[in-house]
């Protein structure tokens, strides 16, 4: 077996590869093919636990969010082949480097530009693994294949491309203004055989009158020889978590009307600089009546009721992220609304930051004082724990349940209630013997040191991600049904289906010589 690929590229980040590679994943899965997304290099925060293929490996490995999405559309099992190097910013100028799922540390030590040698023979192994064992592999590019100041030491885009012989759809965002013109100077930008592998450009994100982009088509038609093989329409709530930014920095209502319920909440996670894992908030976006916001100042915190929640997310760099949240005042506004009764929740690097102190003696992340509203102290430790996690929220005496009045606490509802998710930290986070000692106590939540809450039950720290994409947690905290993934797969399917050109997918899989 040797599968066809078909690559999309897009003229920019963000020009829509990723939702347009997931939605391609689960069109041809629906046509009976067995089908393997694949995307050389990401670099992203936002990243999942999965199945890793190295023997010695223990617990898994790391690959991009949207890799892992598009896994599932594809109806196929994450691994990290699918994106065998990922990057996750650290900082401005530094990343963290995971190759086949594990964290190197001399690829993260080298230079750049260096880097391309050492990663290029996996990458392509990878890739020719997933070619062996499926019909169709549907590669992402990254950013633009036209970068010409790194064609020299391309990994992701065009030199994948040339490897495999795919079949390439290059996407524009056209909302952003400019398009034929980016889609002609990126073709325009690359070597005569990579042009050649370009089959159909996208329009992404439209809206108007279709008709006025005439004569543009067909002059462009004329000037590349690549036609335009689908216009897409705008589309704001397809439902597939973003890769990468804050999806939504207003205040977003939730499918349905606010006043059905009888206590409307609005959920504010705060936007740091290193926050990650942000893409495990999307089914929040569709919980009826309620507004989540992503904040980034006190002043968006000011008008809130305790039955209004606080979200700390995950960090890339808990400590850098916890002195930023300071310096804007956040750490008081935090504080008050937990005084208040208000329900705040961290997860794994905002847990981290809940608790009274970061203990660093290997580098890795540096040392800081916590928020104080946990008694808790993490020490960061040189192995990474990455493993999916399977669990039960505790119901016996050091439960929620026991802890709280449920009249009150935002979370008393998970007392009992079955959890999965993923862990990516470095920290171990344990009870403070002086606070315990002391009578200021936490009481577990989840076995395991994954998860504590306050004595007054309102603060609540856990190491699991993804809680909020387990269908029984968004039943207990909501009494919710939000649209599953594989309606949302089948939705993208339909989208892309209706607005190609008739054919045009159906030839991208068929014979070299087959015309667009």
């Amino acid at each position: 077996m040797t599968a066809r690929c078909v690559m999309v590229l897009g003229t920019t980040s963000g020009a829509g590869k990723s939702w347009v590679t997931t939605a391609l994943c689960r069109y041809y899965a629906r046509q009976g093919l067995k089908v393997a997304p694949f995307k050389a290099q990401n670099m992203s925060n936002n990243a999942r636990v999965v199945a890793s293929k190295n023997a010695g490996d223990v617990g898994g490995g790391e690959i991009g969010s949207a890799q892992y999405f598009q896994a599932l559309a594809a109806r196929a099992v994450p691994d990290v082949r699918m994106n065998p190097l990922l990057l996750k910013p650290e900082r401005d100028t530094h990343s963290q480097v995971v190759l086949m799922g594990q964290v190197s540390e001399a690829l993260t030590a080298m230079p750049w530009r260096g880097r391309s040698a050492h990663v290029w023979p996996p990458i392509a192994q990878a890739l020719d693994d997933l070619r062996a064992e499926n019909d169709v592999v549907v590669i992402e590019g990254a950013g633009s294949p036209a970068e010409i100041n790194l064609s020299n030491s391309d990994i992701v885009n065009m030199r994948v491309a040339m490897h495999c012989k795919a079949q390439c759809l290059l996407v524009t965002d056209i909302d952003r203004g400019g398009a034929f013109a980016h889609l002609y100077g990126t073709w325009a930008l690359l070597p005569e055989a990579e042009r050649g592998l370009i089959k159909g450009y996208v329009l992404n994100k439209f809206r108007g009158d279709a008709a006025l982009l005439a004569p543009a088509p067909q002059m462009l038609l004329d000037l590349t020889g690549v036609p335009i093989v689908a216009t897409l329409p705008m589309w704001w709530q397809h439902g597939l978590p973003e890769e990468d930014g804050v999806f939504d920095m207003s205040s977003t209502l939730g499918g349905g009307d606010a006043s059905t319920l009888a206590k409307p909440r609005v959920v504010c996670v705060i936007a740091y600089p290193r926050m990650s894992n942000l893409d495990e908030f999307q089914p929040l976006k569709n919980v009826p009546g309620l507004h989540l916001k992503w904040v980034r100042s006190p002043a968006e915190l000011a008008s809130l009721k305790p039955n209004d929640w606080i979200i700390l997310p995950g960090s890339k760099n808990t400590s850098g992220d916890l002195a930023w949240l300071r310096s804007q005042g956040l750490d008081r506004a935090v504080a008050d609304h937990a005084a208040l009764g208000g329900a705040v929740l961290g997860i794994c690097g905002g847990l981290q930051m809940l608790g009274e102190a970061l203990i660093d003696t290997h580098g890795i992340d540096g040392n800081a004082p916590g928020l104080g509203l946990l008694p808790l102290v993490t020490v960061f430790a040189q192995d990474k724990t990455v493993q999916y996690t399977q669990t039960r929220f505790l119901t016996n005496t050091e439960a929620i349940a026991d802890a709280v009045d449920a009249d009150v606490s935002a979370w008393a509802a998970l007392a009992g209630t079955p959890v999965s998710g993923y862990e990516i930290h470095h920290g171990l986070t344990t009870q403070h013997s002086a606070f315990a000692k002391a009578g200021n106590f936490t009481r577990a939540v989840l076995p395991n040191d994954l998860g504590w809450v306050n004595a007054q039950g309102n603060v609540l720290g856990l190491y699991l991600h993804g809680m909020f994409e387990d269908p029984a947690v968004l039943q207990a905290l909501f009494g919710a049904n939000v649209p599953t993934l594989d309606f949302v797969f089948d939705g993208l399917a339909d989208y892309i289906e209706k607005h190609f050109e008739s054919g045009v997918l159906d030839a991208l899989i068929a014979s070299p010589s087959a015309p667009i």
